[in-house]
């Protein structure tokens, strides 16, 4: 083992308590996109306690930050997501991609002029349906990095993942209201419409690709059982694989 190995291996170490409860804290208070004020500062804020030099609201977005160490030529970034879902939190895991981001960065803090390194962590907010990154790379927010890499949990290790890009389509049904027992011949539910859509999408996964993941949920299916409802909204998500990323609004 090198000294530089040893370096390494020794910050894991000393780390793990801190990281621990980074991670737990995260998952204790989730803040979902473009909200995560508090998991900004908290991760940014141990960097900082150890020698990073931060950047705060980095490329004009509230809930990014940029933080670095190092001088080398080579310009490596880690990216940290801490943004939850909403109403479940943390069932993504990014309370653990913030933790073991900010892990390997503390790790690597005292060997990055021995490896001729800059190293900066990137708080990047917003993955969940807010494309944060996107708006960082926009934003110039990697220009002048040789790589960026991150880690994210799952229930298999695997050296390089295979990404999906993502389309979101929210889609209106329009119908008539009527009361469902007195006059439902003069309703058109909408719901009806909905469902027909649903059930189609299930048959036509049969011929999509293994690459092709479709997935949809109804946002509003109506307030009361007596009136036919007459607007559900769909929320959709289409996810092929590494095809462009874009993104629809469609009203039918």
């Amino acid at each position: 083992m090198t000294s530089i190995d040893a370096a390494i291996a020794g910050g894991v170490a000393a780390a793990h308590k801190r990281l621990i409860e980074l991670s737990r804290d995260l998952y204790d208070h989730p803040e979902t996109a473009w909200e995560e004020v508090r998991s900004a500062r908290r991760v940014a804020g141990l960097l900082s306690d150890n020698g990073f030099d931060v950047t705060e609201q980095y490329c004009g977005l509230d809930t990014a930050f940029a933080a670095q160490l190092g001088s080398g030529d080579l310009h490596i970034a880690l990216c940290a997501e801490y943004d939850a879902l909403p109403g479940l939190g943390h069932a993504c895991g990014h309370n653990l991609i913030s933790a073991m981001t900010a892990g390997a960065a503390l790790t690597l803090a005292p060997v990055v002029d021995d490896l001729g390194v800059t190293l900066t962590v990137i708080g990047t907010p917003a993955e969940e349906g807010g494309g944060g990154k996107i708006e960082l790379l926009e934003r110039d927010g990697f220009t002048g990095q040789h790589a960026a890499a991150m880690v994210h949990p799952g229930p298999v290790d695997v050296a390089r993942a295979q990404p999906f890009a993502v389309s979101h389509s929210h889609i209106e049904y329009k119908g008539r209201s009527a009361h469902a027992a007195a006059y439902p011949e003069r309703g058109i539910n909408a719901a009806d419409a909905f469902t027909i859509a649903q059930v189609a999408i299930g048959l036509l996964r049969q011929q999509l690709p293994s690459s092709v993941r479709v997935h949809g949920m109804m946002t509003r299916g109506g307030r009361r059982r007596t009136p036919s409802p007459n607007t559900p909204k769909d929320g959709g998500t289409c996810a092929p694989r590494l095809s462009p990323h874009w993104r629809r609004s469609s009203r039918g």
